[in-house]
């Protein structure tokens, strides 16, 4: 197969799958082994990250703007310590939605330091990747029975809720088990908004990807891709990822976010399959 066709191929499944609660990592994984790609494309994987990373940025530029204007209370809360920060942890909800973000990026951070070969092992393993797969499946259809509008909204979520989103993003460092799908799905089962769950799963994505990236780029950058073959990927990876993000909103505000369960079901017994067939 011409080279093109695998850099567009793997670009569209980072691009879809990073959004869609599908596991970009089991995909890529699975994509790399039907194209017989035995070394680990690093320096792509990172040029994909950044498309969508990119994509994110776009999507919710409005709501990324209005958050960096917090920060003109920096110097106010230096100034009044702590019971200025809990003045406007109870007031701003975009100064709490800043504070949650950090406290959810915790967790993510030290399950990524600490067991990133671990799971980065396991996605040479089409069996690991097909279980995973049908994991976040289950997971996704026990979420769609607690979605619904009348949720808690950012004034009501909490640093527990935010704790426990972090750590599921965390966790999805295994290949095939899916960041958006975790993070997502833990929001509404602790019973927040479909809209809240959404936006927050996305804007916690993008410190995330930053640290993966950074993670990513210490261990070397070896590609056998050429840099035209990588500003392809970077484009297909970034437009997709932006119409995968416009879809999943829609998706999760119509209430069919469980729907998703049923395809990562049937492609993690298709790998399973495979993995013993083959």
């Amino acid at each position: 197969m011409p080279t093109e066709l695998i850099v567009v191929a793997l670009a569209l499944l980072q691009g879809l799958a990073e959004f869609l609660p599908i596991s970009s990592s089991g995909h890529l994984a699975l994509g790399q082994s039907i194209f017989g790609l035995t070394e680990p494309e690093v320096a792509f994987t990172i040029v994909l990250h950044l498309a969508t990373l990119l994509a994110v940025v776009i999507f919710y530029r409005q709501t990324i703007w209005e958050l960096i204007c917090e920060l003109k209370y920096l110097p106010a809360l230096l100034k009044g310590g702590l019971p200025r920060l809990r003045g406007l942890y109870a007031s701003r909800p975009n100064f709490r939605f800043i504070c949650l973000i950090c406290v959810a990026s915790l967790p993510t951070g030290i399950i990524g330091l600490s067991l990133q070969d671990l799971f980065v092992s396991l996605s040479s393993s089409t069996l690991a990747v097909g279980l995973a797969l049908m994991f976040t499946g289950c997971v996704l259809k026990v979420s769609a029975r607690k979605s619904g509008d009348t949720g808690r909204d950012i004034s009501e979520m909490t640093v527990k809720d935010a704790l426990l989103i972090g750590l599921m993003q965390g966790l999805a460092i295994t290949p095939g088990i899916s960041r958006s799908g975790m993070t997502i799905a833990t929001a509404l089962l602790r019973g927040l908004r479909r809209d809240l769950a959404a936006k927050f799963s996305f804007i916690l994505s993008i410190p995330a990807i930053v640290g993966a990236l950074i993670i990513e780029m210490l261990g070397g950058v070896e590609s056998s891709f050429s840099l035209v073959e990588f500003a392809l990927g970077f484009a297909v990876a970034a437009i997709s990822g932006y119409l995968a993000l416009t879809l999943l909103v829609f998706i999760i505000n119509r209430n069919s976010f469980g729907k998703f369960a049923y395809y990562c079901w049937a492609v993690g017994l298709a790998a399973v399959l495979w993995s013993l067939l083959a």
